[in-house]
C-alpha cells in the first residue's frame, strides 16, 4: 500500500525505512529538506493515490495540531489520517471530529521501540474504528516485531495513546527501581562488582528484562556512569499517567514516586531539603550543613 508519512527524524525515519523494506511505498515529508522526499505537505498529498493514508509522527502538541489542521483542509473524504505520536489521549477525540466533519478518519496509535524499532519492530497500541484500523492493517503489520505479539486494537479513539502513556508511566517506575538499587549498590562497600552483579540478573532471575539489558550495556560504556550528570527529564506522559489516576481515583504509588524523583533531579541544592535539615536540627540537634 502508499502511506504518507510526516515527521522523519529519530523514530520516523528508522519506520519509513522499516515499512519500505515490507514492500510498501511511502512518501515522506519533513521541514529538514535533506530527509524529505517531497518539499511540502502538499506535494505529499498530491503524489498519493485516493484513498489518502496519512501517517503523522511529529511532536505532541502544537506541531500535531498545525499539521492536522493543514490536512484537513488537503485530504478528501475517505482518506485517513493515523497519529503515531505522543499525543495525549484526550486531543484525539479532539482531532477525530475535527477530521469526520470533513469525512477524514482518524487513528491514534502509541509507538513504542525508540531507535532498536527498525530491526527489532515496534510495538504499536492502536485506536478508532475498526473500518479505519483495517485501512492501515498492512503498515502496522510491517512495523509490528515478528510473531503473534506487539500489536493491538485497544479500543475507540484515544485508547491507542491511552496504553502508551501507561506503558511509560510502568516503564517510569521500573527505570526508577533499577536505579535504586544500583545506587544502593554502589554505596556499599562490600560489593566490589555491581556491573557484573546486573549482568548476572539477566539470565534466571524475576527482574530480567529489555531495560536490565540497556543497563548492562550502559554499564558496560561507563562503568560507575561517572561520565553523566545526575539530571533526568519526563516526557509528559509520566505527568499524563498520574494525572489520569487522579481523575479516575486510581492509586498509583511506585508511577508517581518516580514521577517526583525526576524532578528533584533537577535540583543541585534541594529546598524541601533545607527545611528538614533545619527541622531536624531545631527538634533534635541534629548537625546542619553550612552552604559557605
Amino acid at each position: 500500500m502508499e502511506l504518507g508519512l510526516v515527521g522523519l527524524g529519530k523514530m520516523g525515519g528508522n519506520m519509513r525505512e522499516r515499512i519500505r523494506r515490507a514492500g510498501h511505498t511511502v512518501i515522506g515529508y519533513d521541514r529538514n529538506p535533506d530527509l524529505a522526499d517531497v518539499g511540502s505537505l502538499q506535494e505529499l498529498v498530491d503524489r498519493l493515490q485516493g484513498p489518502r493514508v496519512v501517517w503523522v509522527m511529529v511532536p505532541a502538541g502544537a506541531a500535531t495540531q498545525s499539521t492536522i489542521d493543514e490536512l484537513a483542509e488537503l485530504l478528501s473524504p475517505g482518506d485517513l489520517v493515523v497519529d503515531g505520536g505522543n499525543s495525549r489521549w484526550t486531543d484525539d477525540e479532539k482531532h477525530a471530529e475535527e477530521l469526520a466533519a470533513k469525512g477524514i478518519g482518524f487513528v491514534d496509535c502509541g509507538v513504542s521501540g525508540g531507535v532498536w524499532g527498525l530491526e527489532n519492530g515496534y510495538a504499536l497500541m492502536y485506536g478508532g474504528d475498526k473500518e479505519n484500523v483495517a485501512k492501515v492493517q498492512p503498515v502496522f503489520d510491517a512495523l509490528k516485531p515478528e510473531g503473534d505479539f506487539g500489536s493491538v486494537h485497544a479500543g475507540k479513539v484515544g485508547a491507542g495513546h491511552f496504553a502508551k502513556m501507561v506503558h511509560n508511566g510502568i516503564e517510569y517506575a521500573m527505570m526508577q527501581a533499577y536505579a535504586e538499587g544500583w545506587e544502593l549498590l554502589e554505596k556499599v562497600d562490600s560489593v566490589e562488582n555491581v556491573r557484573e552483579i546486573f549482568r548476572s540478573w539477566q539470565e534466571g532471575t524475576v527482574i530480567r528484562s529489555w531495560l536490565l539489558d540497556l543497563a548492562v550495556n550502559a554499564l558496560d560504556e561507563d562503568e560507575h556512569l561517572a561520565k553523566l550528570r545526575g539530571y533526568a527529564a519526563d516526557s509528559g506522559e509520566g505527568r499524563w499517567t498520574v494525572e489520569a489516576a487522579i481523575d479516575n481515583a486510581v492509586p498509583l504509588p511506585a508511577i508517581t514516586a518516580s514521577l517526583f524523583a525526576r524532578f528533584s533531579s533537577r535540583q543541585d541544592d534541594s529546598p524541601q531539603m533545607k527545611m528538614i535539615a533545619a527541622l531536624r536540627n531545631q527538634f533534635g540537634g541534629h548537625a546542619v550543613e553550612s552552604t559557605k
